[in-house]
């Protein structure tokens, strides 16, 4: 019995890198789970504007400093940070100290806060582009992978028409990878399962 759970466990989606404990577990325990609270959701759309050029796996592991950089993400208070805050930021060697993507993090703070206001929740505004429900894809190799969807596209088309900076089609669909607006999980992997059981989606 452990033999088999060690061989299910082993079989995980083909872009992880199973070298990187932390990156596994962000692959086990997060990637692909739909998420509905917004402080997360608003954590996710700072982390994958920061990527923006880079790998996720550079961004994975400053996750801790822009928790402590950005307030533990909390929305309304990085929507107040000034200029003062700005320049401090980018003295701070635990996240990228990139200018832009640091203004955008306030400026889609801002945003936020709006949509928040306008749809109840960013949650309930974000899950509407995919009619509040997990799309199910069949991948099986690493070349099977999408950069963007059509859903990917309407969603980012609409955030920069609200203002928000750093939200391409790719950055969008990074996001709904990471929650679970689509479950990427490949065929093989044990997570993809595991998802449309706990959240009975097919």
């Amino acid at each position: 019995m452990e033999n088999q759970q060690k061989e299910l466990l082993a079989c995980r989606c083909p872009w992880l890198d199973t070298s990187k404990p932390d990156y596994v577990a962000y692959h086990d325990e997060e990637w692909g789970v739909p998420v509905y609270d917004d402080q997360k959701l608003f954590e996710f759309l700072c982390l994958e504007s920061a990527q923006a050029g880079l790998s996720w796996y550079t961004i994975l592991k400053r996750r801790n400093g822009y928790r402590d950089a950005f307030a533990n993400f909390d929305v309304n208070i990085v929507a107040q940070y000034d200029q003062d805050k700005v320049e401090q930021l980018l003295l701070n060697p635990d996240i990228i100290r990139h200018r832009g993507k640091i203004n955008a993090a306030i400026n889609n703070a801002q945003l936020f806060i709006k949509i928040q206001q306008e749809f109840g929740s960013f949650s309930n505004y974000m899950w509407g582009f995919v009619d509040n429900k997990t799309i199910v894809k069949e991948y099986k190799t690493l070349s099977d992978y999408p950069a963007t969807s059509p859903e990917s596209d309407a969603w980012s088309k609409d955030l920069k028409k609200r203002g928000f900076k750093f939200v391409g089609s790719t950055i969008c669909y990074a996001h709904m990878q990471a929650c679970g607006m689509v479950n990427d999980h490949s065929l093989s992997c044990y997570k993809r399962k595991q998802i449309i059981d706990k959240y009975q989606q097919c």
